[in-house]
């Protein structure tokens, strides 16, 4: 059994870890048969505390049609009792040999709970005795912070100059979560292995002030300008608000991205002439001028990028249903950089 135990308050940080740990694990597997994630909902009891049962049935539930199963248990600052505990590090000394856990220490998902308990010794003495690892998310202090950055940097598989790094380091000051989410979004536009200058790290770094309309980000998109595409991404979701108000907010806006890049794909190949041909076709009633930049930016696009941006949206909808660990607005970022990419390239 591969044990391994994920501390850390950073949401996107222990994401990340709790991402790369499955990617691991699960491998080349069918995840749908795998992979079984447990969350705060997962563990809560009629009487309103939280139990661990469900992840203790869950690590001693043998495989199906798979030679392995990989459990997470998320939230686990939940089982705070020292019965819960000790349940827990009952479990962790029975012989597994066909389950790999994964047990993830954070605070739940209740705003009203802002404080995670600290990791138990008993909890991180088991996982050790049991022969498992201790992966700490948190970002050191000092000097050390310096090089934790530099060290994500290095790992991403993107290759940065030293201003470019000097730069990422003014722009995330001391909030080094936010790594994460910027390396994704250079992936994104510029592509694994890319060299990354200065001038791409302002580029999309972009800032999350103001506020903004949806045809502002079509604009954006369609001209390839990346920095400001993100800019108006960044007012478009509520990036400090709830888990709930963060993914309505991001379902609401890939869908009218969606609806806006069906529309050209069905303008692809048609023959429309003009703008009130396309209105016609797409059924829009009113001003054409819509109909009339769909029809520009299908033109622009051509049938195959068409068809990479229907890919883009698919891959993108199921993050946001959990296929990666990601918060919305990450999926969203990296996205609209891709989406903005296509057309930038669309222009030459």
């Amino acid at each position: 059994m591969a044990l391994r135990l994920i501390v850390g308050d950073d949401p996107v940080l222990v994401g990340e870890s709790v991402s790369r740990a499955i990617d691991e694990l699960v491998g080349d597997g069918d995840r749908s048969l795998m992979l079984e994630t447990l969350t705060e909902a997962d563990y809560r009891s009629e009487d309103n505390t939280f139990e661990p049962t469900r992840l203790i049935d869950a690590a001693r539930t043998p495989p199906l049609l798979t030679d392995k199963r990989v459990v997470v248990g998320r939230h686990a600052s939940r089982w705070a009792g020292r019965e819960q505990l000790s349940a827990v590090t009952d479990l962790l000394g029975e012989p597994f040999e066909s389950t790999d856990l994964v047990i993830v220490w954070e605070r739940g998902v209740d705003p009203r709970v802002d404080r995670m308990p600290s990791l138990p010794k008993a909890l991180k003495v088991a996982v050790e005795v049991a022969g498992g690892t201790v992966q700490q998310t948190a970002v050191p202090r000092g000097k050390g912070a310096a090089v934790w950055l530099r060290d994500h940097l290095a790992e991403s598989g993107l290759e940065f100059d030293r201003g470019a790094v000097g730069a990422v380091e003014t722009l995330i000051g001391e909030d080094r979560g936010r790594v994460v989410g910027l390396l994704r979004t250079l992936e994104g536009a510029l592509g694994t292995g890319a060299s990354v200058t200065a001038d791409d790290v302002a580029t999309y770094g972009g800032d999350d002030l103001g506020s903004a309309v949806p045809w502002a980000l079509d604009d954006a998109i369609d001209g390839g300008n990346i920095s400001a595409a993100l800019k108006l991404l960044r007012r478009l979701i509520p990036y400090e608000g709830t888990q709930s108000d963060r993914n309505g907010a991001a379902f609401r806006l890939l869908g009218m991205l969606h609806k806006r890049y069906s529309n050209m794909l069905r303008l692809d190949g048609a023959g429309v002439r003009d703008e009130a041909e396309a209105a016609k076709l797409l059924g829009m009633k009113g001003s054409t001028f819509p109909a009339k930049k769909a029809m520009q930016q299908s033109r622009r696009l051509g049938t195959e990028r068409l068809a990479g941006v229907i890919d883009l949206l698919a891959t993108a909808d199921m993050q946001l249903r959990g296929t990666v660990d990601w918060p919305p607005e990450l999926v969203m970022e990296v996205l609209v950089a891709r989406l903005t990419n296509l057309s930038r390239r669309s222009r030459r």
